[in-house]
């Protein structure tokens, strides 16, 4: 008998807890966590009185989610494979960026203890994901840059980090108008009212929408440096 893949609803849920926490520094509570999974709020909570029950998840007096040892542990085992299947995708056979995320969580459960070693080292020891997020177990480091372009003064210059991975139409629209982790930008207007920043890359400049910007963490400038001024 082929060899059965388990656990699959309980990692799409420590792994969802994983990446809303240390990816995006939010606190997790069922509500969010009910809504990024696009599930009704009773199942999420039926879903976390069997992760407490099994050790991996609690929840403190303020009704946040956090992730036991083992929780993390099997969280981060579970991340780590699915991102090395977006590097597979995108580096070996070479489909679209966009598509990555989407495609490697149809193969994340298939990759086992054996074959992500081989991947690993195939892929040339790869530290961080198509989408700028490090890959848990390979050494990168594990804090995260939580500013993002929504944070940055007008005339600053930065680098993206990492881009939101989850919204296939929204890493298009990333695609589309270059805005990959290793980018720079120089937000040249933010206008609170409106709602949107403008930013150049290069000689060009993009319109987005705060919540959009919101979804593109960026290394945040030095301490202390002046804003820029010139064109």
């Amino acid at each position: 008998m082929p060899k059965q893949v388990k656990n699959v609803a309980s990692d799409d849920y420590l792994t969802a807890i994983y990446r809303m926490s240390h990816d995006e520094g939010q606190d997790v509570i069922a509500v969010r966590l009910a809504d990024r999974l696009e599930i009704t709020p009773p199942s999420v909570a039926g879903m976390l009185k069997r992760l407490m029950r099994d050790g991996l998840v609690h929840v403190d007096a303020k009704k946040v989610i956090h992730l036991t040892p083992e929780g993390l542990r099997r969280a981060e085992q579970m991340v780590r494979r699915h991102r090395l299947a977006e590097c597979l995708i995108t580096d070996v056979l070479k489909v679209e960026w966009w598509r990555a995320y989407e495609e490697a969580h149809l193969l994340e459960h298939g990759i086992s203890d054996i074959t992500e070693k081989s991947l690993f080292e195939m892929l040339g020891r790869p530290q961080r994901s198509p989408f700028g997020y490090p890959i848990p177990g390979t050494g990168a480091p594990r804090k995260l840059s939580m500013t993002t372009l929504a944070d940055i003064g007008e005339g600053q210059e930065v680098e993206i980090d990492r881009v939101f991975e989850e919204d296939e139409q929204l890493l298009k629209f990333f695609d589309e108008e270059g805005i990959r982790p290793g980018v720079r930008v120089r937000l040249e207007e933010a206008a609170p009212y409106r709602g949107t920043i403008t930013v150049r890359l290069g000689e060009r400049t993009v319109v987005l929408g705060t919540p959009v910007a919101n979804k593109i963490w960026v290394v945040p400038p030095a301490k202390g440096s002046s804003r820029e001024t010139s064109s």
